[in-house]
Parts: structure tokens; sequence; C-alpha cells
């Protein structure tokens, strides 16, 4: 495990989100309802960033771009590519269906730490 000091935890208040460097990658650091998440800063499809992105009911991330929507827990997907309509469909060919890298997140003495292994 290579765990990474990035924020005090008081610098991420419920419904905030932050963008850290840790080694080669963007993570994006999460307070979603009390709950600390920290996922990969860019899409699987297109690399686009995931900072912005909505947060659904279900604990979802949403790109704003294509509408692609990953787990929060486990980067699952749980929608693909779905817009803008009838291009989003070509678009999701360009590039599968990939899971949205999640890290291992922890507080710990008033930070927050995230282990992140390098690609």
């Amino acid at each position: 495990m290579s765990w990474t000091k990035v924020l005090a935890v008081e610098a991420l208040s419920p419904g905030t989100r932050q963008v850290v460097k840790v080694g080669n990658r963007k993570i994006l650091v999460l307070n979603h309802e009390n709950q600390l998440y920290a996922v990969d800063n860019n899409c699987p499809h297109l690399k686009l960033p995931l900072k912005n992105g909505k947060i659904t009911e279900d604990g979802a991330i949403v790109c704003t771009f294509h509408r692609s929507a990953f787990d929060l827990q486990t980067g699952e997907v749980k929608g693909w590519c779905s817009w803008p309509p009838g291009v989003g469909k070509v678009l999701s060919m360009v590039s599968p269906q990939k899971v949205l890298p999640v890290f291992p997140i922890r507080v710990e003495e008033g930070s927050i730490w995230v282990d992140v292994q390098e690609e």
C-alpha cells in the first residue's frame, strides 16, 4: 500500500469535492453525505474530467460530457455514454465500457489519506 496524505478533513465539508495530484494521477476526493470517496478524476470513456459530475441518489457519479455513470464505491459502470442522443451510441463504440478506478481512503489524525498504486 502506498498511502498519501492529500487533504485536511476540514478542507472537505459535506457536499464538496477537490482534485488532488498523487504521483502521476489526478484523484477526485468527494464528501458525499458525510461519506468520503476517492476516484480517478478522468472518465474512462474519453479521459474527460469528472470533477463537476452530478452525484445520483443511488451513489453514482455522472460524467457531464457523455453521461456515463459510475458507482462511487466500486467504480462499476451504471450507464455508458448515453449522450448526446443517437451520437452517444457511436461514441460508446469508440471506447468499450471500462470501470472507473476507485481508491481506498481513510481519515487519520485530522487528515484524509488515499492509497494510489501507480500504473
